[in-house]
């Protein structure tokens, strides 16, 4: 993909059903090779279990490379080292190291009995116990973590400082990675990353960018993640918010100048937050010229593993319990 690579992330659905319409959508984002699907985390309970279940098949049968994100959110240790071992057992190596939301019906993070604080420990807790099996990714803000900004003025420089030092003792812990919020300021992500190598954190920085799907989720996801708004797509929005379609179509528009200003300086890397919904995703990629319809070809008849202990495998099993429909 002319050397760059473009990631895609997923969020986790509640349904069966869903389940499957998400496997039949991925299943076309993967054709065009992306370095690695995430998928996000159900905060314990039984939308663990189902994240899990998921990740696997993501692994194991979709052929991708898999990172599942994990939070700290109604997780005691115990429950942060079944996902973990679960996860390894069925070759997956990558994790995503969050703090996590609050809990549904609360306004604040608070740290559950027996679990961690913060996705520090949460870094911390997985290399001392793994060493370095997994692959451990955490998440930057360009405009500082959410909590840290206080009314629309955004962070303070302080509270903007303080969580750039924060993010640099994640990256001493031994993350890997940082994959970013969304953002819709360029410049604000590029100052983001300057700001990072000024204070020394050289791993990689893949920036998160969300395309507009549609009016209300957009600004359900600015208000939630407090994210500053250019005042020339509230302007190009405004006339449109009514039109789905329109919202969408530009959505694929503003994300294709974004990637382009992006990858103009160097950045080789995209990480496309898809919702489950790939089409816009798409459109982004093949206005870059990152990937054309009609090239999408395979190496051989299925993809080759990704799990860790089946990756010199010539030959692939059938999982004919799991095919979506009857072959005969």
């Amino acid at each position: 993909m002319a050397g760059r690579r473009s990631r895609s992330s997923t969020s986790l659905p509640r349904r069966r059903r869903g389940v499957e319409n998400l496997f039949e959508r991925m299943d076309r984002m993967v054709a065009h090779g992306p370095s690695f699907c995430d998928i996000t985390w159900g905060a314990g309970g039984s939308t663990a279990d189902l994240t899990l279940e998921i990740a696997n098949r993501m692994q194991n049968m979709v052929c991708v490379e898999t990172m599942m994100h994990l939070t700290c959110t109604n997780m005691p240790v115990e429950k942060i080292d079944h996902a973990l071992e679960t996860i390894k057992s069925n070759g997956i190596q990558n994790v995503l190291a969050l703090r996590g939301d609050p809990p549904h019906g609360q306004d604040k993070f608070v740290q559950v009995e027996g679990g961690f604080a913060c996705a520090l420990d949460l870094v911390q807790h997985i290399r001392a116990k793994y060493g370095d099996y997994f692959g451990i990714t955490v998440a930057g803000y360009p405009e500082a973590h959410p909590d840290a900004i206080q009314g629309e003025g955004g962070a303070t420089l302080e509270a903007y400082s303080n969580d750039l030092a924060y993010l640099k003792r994640k990256v001493d812990a031994g993350a890997d990675l940082i994959v970013t919020q969304l953002f819709y300021d360029t410049d604000i992500f590029l100052k983001f990353v300057n700001d990072c190598r000024q204070i020394g954190i050289t791993c990689p920085i893949v920036p998160g960018i969300m395309p507009i799907n549609n009016y209300k989720g957009f600004l359900r996801m600015t208000g939630f993640c407090k994210t500053k708004i250019p005042s020339e797509i509230t302007a190009a929005l405004d006339p449109i918010k009514d039109n789905e379609e329109a919202v969408r179509q530009y959505g694929i528009h503003l994300g294709t100048e974004m990637c382009k200003k992006i990858l103009a300086t160097g950045i080789k890397t995209l990480h496309l937050y898809t919702l489950n919904m790939d089409k816009s995703a798409i459109g982004i990629l093949m206005n870059l010229g990152l990937i054309e319809e009609s090239k999408v070809s395979r190496p051989l008849p299925w993809r080759p593993a990704t799990n860790v202990f089946r990756v010199k495998e010539d030959v692939r099993p059938i999982f004919w319990a799991n095919r979506p429909k009857s072959y005969l």
